[in-house]
């Protein structure tokens, strides 16, 4: 029997939409036109996908990592940026596959803070900017981005576009699907992690209902 997803509302809205019957994240808004603007990447708040997705151990295991990872990047002075969350962890895999994530795609668009370059981020933190290595010390697959703040070139455009039709569609089956656009913020980050804490107290969890 597939689970009933309860959603977080803002207004009248969703601010993510339901897995749909292939365990994904429609690309567009279900009931919307295909020339909707409500489509994928579906804008929301760090706590908004802790509380969406943090339904089991093994998935609350991966946003620990995720608020871990982006607490690595403030600590390097990147605050201001923006984050695609895409991967197995946005499918319902543990109903299509059954089997948990293995981790969290994630692709951060930054703004070089002042004083810096990104050569000395790199040279200070590879483990942020090297999947191989934020895979193992994060559960992150993380690609960055440092295009915020520029002049849009060429070569900026020809990366966003890749990423988007990369993620904009299963790698097996090339079937349409959404993913999630949030923003870098300490503040909602350390309100996420609260709820993490709260519902490790509590024993039970956020599974959520049959």
């Amino acid at each position: 029997m597939r689970r009933i997803h309860f959603l977080r509302r803002w207004g009248d809205d969703f601010l993510i939409p339901a897995w749909d019957i292939s365990g994904l994240l429609p690309p567009i808004w279900p009931g919307e036109e295909g020339h909707s603007s409500k489509r994928s990447p579906y804008e929301c708040s760090i706590v908004d996908v802790v509380e969406r997705f943090g339904t089991t151990p093994e998935r609350r295991a991966i946003l620990r990592g995720l608020l871990a990872y982006r607490s690595a990047l403030a600590g390097l002075g990147i605050t201001d940026g923006l984050q695609w969350l895409n991967g197995s962890f946005m499918q319902e895999v543990e109903e299509t596959e059954d089997r948990p994530p293995n981790d969290i795609d994630v692709v951060t668009y930054i703004a070089i803070p002042e004083g810096t370059t990104q050569r000395s981020l790199m040279d200070q933190a590879p483990y942020l900017f090297l999947s191989r290595l934020s895979k193992v010390r994060f559960r992150v697959d993380a690609y960055v981005l440092p295009f915020l703040g520029q002049s849009l070139g060429a070569e900026h455009i020809e990366r966003v576009t890749y990423w988007y039709s990369m993620w904009s569609h299963t790698r097996e089956e090339n079937t349409w699907k959404g993913f999630l656009l949030t923003a870098l913020g300490p503040n909602d980050d350390a309100v996420a992690s609260e709820m993490l804490d709260q519902w490790e107290q509590e024993g039970a969890g956020h599974d959520q209902p049959e």
